[in-house]
């Protein structure tokens, strides 16, 4: 469970968002915090990418996927392994995908 703003959330037990509905930046905030993680632009810019790329396509994409697809979005300086772990430390999908308030990627432990 997951308080923000006098809500309750609900959390899987790997800290997952039950309802990609109910997130919002105060909520990607909290999560990120739990991790712990400070938030910069270049978070923000991954973490609306990925919610955008899942609402669109309705799934989630691997590690290679996702390296590949912000490559195609945002070039080669972003579109990296590098870069992005830099940005999620151990699992950069997971991450992302974790703050964005989406559900766990496949692949993921």
């Amino acid at each position: 469970m997951l308080k923000v703003d006098g809500r309750d959330l609900e959390t899987t037990t790997g800290g997952f968002l039950a309802d990609p509905e109910a997130w919002d930046e105060r909520v990607a905030e909290a999560l990120a915090a739990a991790i712990p993680l400070e938030l910069t632009e270049a978070h923000w810019e991954m973490i609306r990418f990925i919610r955008a790329y899942y609402f669109r396509f309705r799934h989630l994409p691997n590690n290679r996927m996702f390296v590949k697809a912000v490559q195609t979005e945002f070039g080669p300086e972003k579109g990296n392994s590098r870069y992005l772990h830099r940005l999620f430390p151990e699992s950069p999908v997971k991450y992302a995908c974790l703050i964005a308030g989406l559900p766990k990627p496949p692949g993921c432990i």
